[in-house]
């Protein structure tokens, strides 16, 4: 039976807000976490450690999908949402605030995704999709230089450099966005793809690195 078009982009507005939720408050208590006690590589640790064990028997049951995704597509989501993004979004968070990071990173992740769409896939963008695109990209713009202004904050080389690591978190996520919708793939094989290659690639160097601190 086909679902409703009003039903279906109802649960998509759902997901989307949870989606939203769960970045945001990942973004705040990593700001607090990178600032105290831990660093980007024990982020990293505990977001897949747990998450990859977790999800591990997905894995087990469903494989690696190298029929959908290739070699080089199941490269590209264990990257874009595994333990090189992780590192790079909890490391531009020691550097810059949250609010800095909610702007820059899930904030201008679609204006990346459109542009790779563009240039790789060779998707056209409609007047309407530019606006919009247009919209996102001065947004946080303004959001970032508001906090700015409003809270006397220094202009700082760090900063910058926080700010760079978001833009390049954003370019991180956005490619595993692309394959995904290209290869249509299952969300929940895709997570338990990124958690467990994360934890069989990132875990053994970090402890053999950081030991069990």
């Amino acid at each position: 039976m086909v679902q409703p078009a009003s039903s279906n982009y109802l649960k998509g507005a759902v997901f989307g807000l949870a989606a939203v939720s769960i970045w945001a408050s990942w973004s705040v208590i990593t700001r607090l976490a990178v600032t105290t006690s831990l660093d980007a590589w024990d982020i990293a640790a505990l977001r897949f450690g747990v998450a990859g064990l977790l999800l591990s028997p997905v894995l087990v049951r469903q494989g690696l999908a190298r029929d959908r995704l290739g070699w080089l597509g199941l490269a590209v989501i264990i990257a874009g949402l595994g333990a090189p993004y992780a590192l790079v979004a909890a490391g531009g968070l020691h550097f810059a605030p949250a609010h800095d990071q909610g702007a820059l990173n899930p904030g201008v992740m679609p204006l990346f995704v459109a542009l790779i769409a563009a240039i790789v896939l060779g998707e056209k963008l409609s007047t309407t999709r530019k606006l919009g695109l247009s919209l996102i990209l001065g947004g946080a713009l303004i959001i970032v230089g508001w906090h700015a202004a409003a809270w006397n904050a220094a202009w700082s080389t760090s900063r910058t450099f926080g700010h760079a690591l978001f833009l390049f978190a954003a370019f991180l996520s956005a490619c595993f966005t692309v394959v995904m919708w290209h290869a249509k793939h299952d969300p929940l094989h895709a997570a338990a793809l990124v958690s467990t290659g994360a934890l069989g690639l990132y875990l053994p160097i970090y402890l053999a690195l950081s030991g069990t601190r």
